[in-house]
């Protein structure tokens, strides 16, 4: 037997799913047998799964160790006992894979230790990712922010490895590679879903800084849309959808100041979609410095062999968030914003 306190990361969802999480192998006739059977409880009474976890709740798996490490479920430090249970002492390939993502988000958070957290609280955690540094991991090996994100929480004893088998913190958004600036990120699962409800609905606002070519003078904004060819990982801008194919978006920009060929602006990406801004102000003959993919090559070559700029100059400068009441009155029209990186404030001294 073994029982398990609820935290605020992990409350919020059903207990059905949570227990799901815990005991992966399980399938769902197993675990509805045993809560009619109140082989597990929740607060030491029978229940049907469709309860909702709050904070301190408590379920009680009455199921031998044996069966628990069975369906993938783990059994805490304090109840193990080999010599009891009959475990053997080599782990089991859930643990092993468990431990070699731990490893891994150390590995990222010592790496890293040089990343700006602008913004924490119980839920929520928003970093500014430097360029070159990838969102989340696009191949095993890799050592995102993700990454970083749950090595930072691990070593600050914000999350356990056992927290870990059932809630996994997460970014919410993503950005390039090569784009840099801020990050939200989920602590816990009510903030997870409170960020991609804000996102969804378009309140959450985000804005951008980028230089541009060519000379801006006056605010205006771009809509179209989007269809993306996933194997070029390229996009194509469309004035109407065809064949039910293409995603809405809508940029708004404004200049910030203007040089000699170029200008600095600030994009709102009303929508957010891949490569959405870099494709919309290339089609208006005003593409992002920088960007090979979408850009000018002469433009891009002259600034690459001048100040070693390779990819798109694009930052991720301002998040404003909306009115918001309750449990998330602390971010009510909380505004948060990320300094320039050095290479603009280079370009902005060398091109006056």
């Amino acid at each position: 037997m073994i029982k398990i306190t609820m935290k605020e990361r992990d409350s919020g969802q059903r207990l059905d799913k949570y227990l799901k999480k815990y005991l992966s192998k399980a399938t769902s006739g197993f675990l509805y047998k045993m809560l009619r059977k109140k082989n597990i409880t929740l607060n030491g009474t029978k229940a049907t799964g469709s309860e909702i976890l709050r904070p301190e709740d408590e379920i009680t798996l009455f199921l031998s160790d044996e069966t628990i490490l069975k369906f993938g479920g783990i059994i805490p430090e304090r109840d193990k006992d080999a010599s009891q249970t009959g475990k053997s002492e080599e782990p089991s390939r859930e643990e092993q894979k468990q431990e070699r993502r731990c490893r891994q988000y150390a590995q990222a958070y010592e790496a890293n230790k040089g990343i700006e957290i602008v913004f924490e609280n119980e839920h929520i955690l928003v970093a500014d990712k430097p360029a070159g540094m990838l969102t989340q991991k696009a191949s095993p090996e890799d050592l995102s922010l993700n990454e970083w994100f749950v090595g930072y929480l691990m070593a600050t004893g914000k999350i356990s490895r056992e927290e870990l088998h059932t809630f996994r913190p997460s970014v919410c958004n993503r950005l390039d590679r090569n784009t840099s600036g801020l990050v939200l990120c989920g602590k816990t699962l009510a903030g997870s879903q409170k960020i991609s409800a804000l996102l969804k609905e378009r309140s959450l606002r985000k804005f951008y800084c980028l230089y541009v070519k060519g000379m801006i003078t006056e605010e205006s904004q771009i809509e179209g849309f989007l269809k993306k060819d996933r194997q070029a990982n390229r996009v194509e801008l469309c004035k109407e959808a065809k064949d039910e194919e293409g995603s809405y978006i809508k940029t708004v920009y404004k200049p910030l100041k203007n040089y000699r060929n170029m200008t600095l602006l600030e994009a709102e990406l009303v929508t957010g979609k891949t490569h959405q801004i870099r494709i919309h102000l290339a089609s208006i003959g005003h593409p992002v410095l920088g960007d090979y993919k979408y850009g000018h090559f002469e433009f891009n070559d002259r600034y690459k062999k001048k100040y070693g700029i390779d990819t798109q100059l694009l930052h991720a400068s301002r998040l404003e968030f909306p009115k918001l009441e309750g449990e998330w009155e602390e971010l009510s029209e909380l505004v948060l914003t990320a300094g320039m990186p050095e290479i603009f404030r280079t370009l902005d001294e060398g091109e006056r």
